[in-house]
């Protein structure tokens, strides 16, 4: 019996590690620059869903994945699914990947079709 609790304190204990490694290397801005980088593209993608929202940008140097916030945070911000579409314009201001070789980045302000959405107006001027 003593046996069988601390597998299951021990299998319990180590899917909590895997689930917060995971949580924590997708979640927050350890994964980024600190420096800001503005990428402008088209849309090719729009994703409003959870865990975060996302587009599909085709910039000048092929086709980047633009983190947004969860989607309670982006709808909050105007960004909605009616804001854009593919094929609009879009400015993404934010955070990129600290692997340079990834075309991503965490945006905290998109402007598209003149209309800017501050996603992260605490991590604007930052």
């Amino acid at each position: 019996m003593l046996r069988t609790t601390r597998r299951r304190v021990v299998a319990g204990l180590v899917a909590l590690g895997m689930t917060a490694s995971v949580a924590s290397a997708h979640h927050g801005w350890s994964w980024t620059d600190e420096e800001k980088l503005e990428l402008a593209g088209t849309i090719q993608e729009v994703f409003i869903g959870n865990p975060h929202a996302a587009l599909k940008v085709e910039a000048a140097d092929g086709v980047w994945t633009v983190e947004l916030a969860p989607p309670s945070r982006t709808r909050a911000s105007g960004f909605d699914e009616s804001a854009a579409k593919v094929g609009d314009q879009v400015t993404a201001i934010g955070n990129r990947s600290s692997d340079h070789a990834e075309k991503r980045m965490k945006a905290v302000q998109l402007v598209v079709n003149g209309k800017t959405y501050d996603i992260y107006p605490d991590r604007i001027g930052s």
